[in-house]
């Protein structure tokens, strides 16, 4: 193979979400503050920046506050205050509203904004450029390099224009390797290469297994008097059993958009449990559908949360380098929210790193960035919150009553830390075992299918390229998923990547490359560990629109 062509950078910022641009624009602040001039490259797989970022999103300012404090008069998209706040517990055909006086401080929104996080990205974007950040769309990080030393030595971005059997077509062209003094992993839930690290610095030893939901959202256009700017509505039941992590979001933007979605934690039990399917029925419920009557579907997407909180974080460097945000686990389960503590985490990162470039080091590990970290206000606020998922997988009921004694009683200071027993793959019954759910069909008006789902989230991939979702073995998909689990790939893909097709009698496994959202939960959820997703050729996948 010809020698790739190299470039080098102080940092390379591998993902342009909230953390890695702001551990970017950081940087480069401090920089300008301190006569510094290191460069700083962000390298992302989406076709522009913001094409792959899906939140809900209710957005606390308080880390962008701290990272720009003039967001509001430089034109941030956060226009919507949240403005109402309702809590309801669902029953098949009933709604309890919960008085916001017992709601729990986590549940409450005063002073956060109802936006799209892929715009705020966007908007970020250009902050970061106007620094004299280098940011590169299209372009994915497939590879880790390592120096004759072991430490992180950079990335390389995946080759374009290879076949699907591996062949150089005539797109061909090589990737590039990034080189750098430190290399900051911003990746997202489940990161391709985050998994990689851990993997080969043990960044898990001593930790507990991550946890993950699956989230799915749609963007409505409403009619104008079905909508009630910045009220949030989140609730939680019907349709899950009370034994199934999960609940919705249903948040009122500007200009008469609703963002309606459903999250759904994927150490559920139930191999027929269809997410899509769920979110589907919850939004026939009659406390909900009356919110979208007359109105249309504008997008729809999917994406893995990592919610185990302070306990499933892994050791945050390594030589050469660190993770933040989401490719670390940094979201608030209980808050439902993430953004702000990735943008406090990507700062963290910076800082760090800044003071090891001024120092002349290179390469080594960013112990500053930990301790920083544990004195940090993130730090407090997610060990309030360290609780909230491991008492809530236990039950609706065993959970709600133990989060509000966690939450209003001990103000979330109890004197225990629970733990996660069991990864996500490891939770579900064999069909046996398990009953059948039977879904619906959909309207077409309120409820939808998952192929026209999939285009309203203008997904795309080269489809003459290999593909992205692997397996280790390719007997287990039918050996032991489609005979001891029905399949269950089939259904927690909300994208209708697998299917199951007979020829001649015998069954196999089908994958619908092209289909994918990059949500990650088949890697996360496959019984086996069977399915591998990596980088697939840079600028595919979904391009979604104010997301």
């Amino acid at each position: 193979m010809a020698e790739r062509e190299a470039m080098e950078f102080d940092v390379v910022v591998v993902g342009a979400g909230p953390s890695g641009l702001a551990t970017a624009i950081r940087l480069k602040q401090l920089c300008a503050e301190q006569g510094k001039d290191f460069s700083v490259c962000v390298v992302e797989k989406g076709s522009e920046v913001g094409a792959h970022i899906l939140s809900g999103a209710v957005i606390d300012p308080r880390a962008l506050t701290e990272l720009l404090p003039k967001w509001k008069e430089d034109g941030a998209p956060l226009n919507q205050p949240v403005t109402e706040d309702r809590f309801l517990f669902l029953t098949d055909k009933s709604s309890y509203r919960t008085p916001n006086w017992m709601l729990p401080a986590c549940f409450t929104n005063h002073g956060c904004y109802t936006a799209s996080l892929g715009n705020l990205c966007r908007w970020l974007g250009t902050q970061a450029e106007a620094l004299g950040v280098e940011i590169y769309p299209g372009f994915a990080a497939a590879e880790v390099l390592y120096a004759e030393d072991g430490s992180v030595r950079g990335v390389a971005t995946g080759d374009m224009g290879i076949g699907k059997h591996g062949e150089k077509t005539a797109r061909y062209a090589q990737g590039m390797e990034l080189h750098a003094k430190y290399t900051v992993f911003a990746e997202g839930c489940r990161g391709n290469l985050g998994r990689q690290l851990e993997a080969r610095f043990r960044l898990r030893d001593g930790v507990g297994p991550q946890v993950y939901g699956i989230g799915l959202k749609e963007l409505w256009e409403v009619k104008p008097e079905k909508h009630v700017p910045g009220l949030v509505v989140h609730t939680a039941g019907w349709p899950l059993e009370s034994d199934t992590y999960g609940g919705s979001f249903l948040y009122h933007l500007e200009n008469n958009q609703v963002a309606v979605g459903f999250v759904v934690g994927l150490g559920y039990t139930n191999p027929y449990l269809h997410p899509f399917e769920e979110f589907q029925r919850y939004k026939t419920h009659p406390a909900i559908r009356g919110f979208f009557e007359g109105g249309r579907r504008i997008s729809y997407g999917a994406r893995a949360i990592a919610a185990g909180g302070l306990q499933s974080l892994p050791k945050l460097t390594f030589p050469g380098g660190a993770l933040v945000g989401d490719d670390a686990g940094f979201l608030n389960a209980s808050r439902i929210k993430g953004t702000h503590a990735a943008i406090k985490s990507g700062m963290l990162a910076a800082e760090s790193a800044f003071a090891a470039l001024s120092a002349s080091r290179a390469n080594d590990e960013l112990s500053s960035y930990p301790d920083a970290f544990r004195a940090s206000w993130l730090h407090g606020e997610l060990h309030r919150a360290r609780n909230f998922k491991p008492w809530m997988v236990k039950g609706l009921y065993v959970g709600t009553l133990m989060v509000g004694i966690d939450q209003v009683v001990f103000r979330g200071k109890a004197p225990w830390t629970l733990s996660h027993h069991l990864a996500d793959h490891e939770t579900l019954v064999p069909k046996a075992s398990a009953t059948p759910i039977t879904y619906p069909k959909p309207d077409g008006v309120l409820t939808f299918d998952r192929l026209s789902s999939v285009f309203v989230s203008n997904t795309n991939h080269e489809e003459d390229q290999p593909a992205h979702l692997t397996l280790k073995d390719p007997r287990i998909p039918i050996e032991v998923n489609l005979a001891v689990y029905d399949a269950p790939e089939t259904r927690y893909c909300p994208a209708g990547v697998y299917e199951i097709v007979t020829e001649g009698g015998t069954p196999r496994l089908q994958i619908n490359a092209q289909n994918c959202v990059h949500c990650k939960t088949c890697d996360i959820k496959d019984p086996r560990q069977n399915i591998v997703w990596v980088t697939p050729e840079g600028g595919g996948g979904p391009n979604y629109p104010n997301m």
